[in-house]
């Protein structure tokens, strides 16, 4: 079953239109008439706030997101110095703002 805000959605002119159904036969017979009149009208999944081919793409990514990085590397590209690394000084980094008595 899908999230709960998750449903198939009309767009036309690149805009989402008010015609929405979790279901996507439901929306084929409005979607065959509105593409009569404009070509560009199209059905796309809507789930996470995102428009998505599919329901089966939105799923691929939320795993892909899920996985996250490979352990090799550090989050988002971070160059971590050696002063990072648990073996480090283990300083306290508000010291620095502490008053000296």
């Amino acid at each position: 079953m899908p999230p709960r805000y998750a449903y198939w959605t009309v767009i036309l002119d690149n805009a989402p239109t008010a015609f929405r159904s979790r279901t996507k036969d439901e929306l084929l017979p409005t979607l065959k008439q509105l593409q009569r009149r404009n070509a560009d009208a199209t059905l796309k999944w809507f789930q996470d706030g995102k428009l998505w081919d599919s329901p089966d793409a939105a799923r691929a990514a939320r795993f892909r997101a899920r996985a996250g990085p490979r352990r090799d590397r550090t989050p988002r590209g971070e160059k971590r110095g050696r002063e990072w690394r648990p073996g480090g000084a283990h300083r306290d980094p508000r010291a620095r703002f502490k008053k000296k008595k």
